[in-house]
């Protein structure tokens, strides 16, 4: 889509760059990567995006989810019998039987919810270990951490528990923005819906506001049309300024990747994330279904990455190619090039509004 010039103007900050949100107290940026160096993860393709989507409806419970191998790029999908193994392999992926079944993962899940919803944790299906990753960040109290492990010990091997450096946190950080409420923020995704226009951002910065501006004290480009944090973390501004802007994100290079479809991020992948405080970065999809507990209240079934990021990411965009995957919510931090950046699934925010990506 040609962008108009109008849009050149009020729309460096929209296109998938920062927001201030649920960031960490972070170490350095991870650099980019050196020309030709091999991108971490595998590449998802259009047709294994959708034959992960059509298998986890079809099996339920009889798969325990989805992954892409490291070595080969195959889809690989966890089941418990050998019947639904020989359906899988018939789809065209192939079919790993383990002993845990969804079923048993959301049960170690829930048992978490129950008995250790802790401040700074975190956790969700790594399907390709077949167990429930655990995060617990530096703010975890050694009392909290003895609790946590107790738990996870009447568990038995179905739970992992990984210390992880930095805290869940509010933070606000510089960079291009967007305004409202006395904070700033980014949309992730430029959206429509019939001929109006639309961004995606994190529901904690649309919680904050019902206005929003391209710059500090500027005028009122989109106002707020819906919000959801916590239990969700996603927002809908429609823009009220006459804007039509590109449906693409901001590279950090001078160039921007063009938008075209959405899916569900599958583990193992490889993706990247968009952010105007450390640019571009990228990573591996290391779990699914993931629960956060972030101090205003628990957030669910986001994925968790291990792109690096910093406080002022959230609400920017996560994306592989041209499909968009999801909404920045939050990070541990990052040490080195190896992070813990946490998204929202789009998918989940574009049905919710009855809005699509273009």
């Amino acid at each position: 889509m040609r962008r108009t010039s109008r849009a050149r103007i009020c729309l460096p900050a929209l296109l998938a760059l920062t927001a201030v949100g649920l960031g960490t107290h972070a170490s350095a940026a991870e650099p980019e990567p050196a020309a030709g160096a091999p991108a971490p993860g595998v590449s998802a393709t259009a047709a294994q995006y959708a034959l992960h989507s059509s298998l986890e409806r079809g099996l339920g419970d009889r798969t325990a989810g989805s992954y892409l191998d490291a070595a080969s790029g195959e889809l690989v999908v966890t089941v418990t019998d050998a019947a639904t193994a020989a359906a899988v392999r018939d789809s065209g992926a192939r079919a790993e039987i383990v002993d845990r079944s969804m079923a048993d993962l959301r049960a170690t899940m829930d048992t978490l919810e129950t008995r250790a919803k802790i401040t700074g944790t975190s956790w969700g299906v790594d399907p390709r270990t077949n167990q429930v990753s655990v995060e617990a960040d530096q703010s975890v109290s050694a009392r909290d951490m003895a609790r946590l492990r107790k738990v996870a010990a009447g568990l038995g091997d179905s739970v992992r528990i990984t210390r992880v450096p930095g805290t869940f946190t509010k933070e606000v950080a510089g960079g291009d923005a967007i305004y409202g409420g006395g904070f700033r923020c980014s949309a992730a995704f430029n959206v429509s819906k019939g001929t109006a226009r639309y961004f995606l951002t994190a529901g904690h910065c649309t919680n904050a506001a019902s206005s929003w501006s391209a710059a500090s004290g500027g005028a009122a480009i989109g106002t707020r049309e819906g919000t959801s944090f916590p239990t969700n973390d996603y927002g809908l501004v429609r823009y009220t300024d006459g804007s039509q802007p590109a449906g693409d994100v901001n590279l950090w290079n001078g160039s921007r990747q063009d938008i075209t479809s959405a899916a569900d991020a599958v583990v193992g992948q490889a993706i990247r994330k968009s952010g105007s405080t450390t640019k571009v970065t990228s990573g591996t999809v290391t779990a699914v279904n993931v629960t956060v507990n972030y101090s205003e209240g628990p957030v669910y079934n986001l994925v968790r990455t291990t792109a690096c990021s910093s406080g002022g990411d959230s609400g920017g965009a996560h994306f592989a190619g041209t499909t968009a995957l999801g909404i920045h919510s939050g990070s541990s931090g990052c040490s080195g090039t190896s992070g813990s950046a946490l998204h929202q699934p789009v998918r989940e925010a574009l049905s919710a509004y009855g809005v699509a990506v273009y």
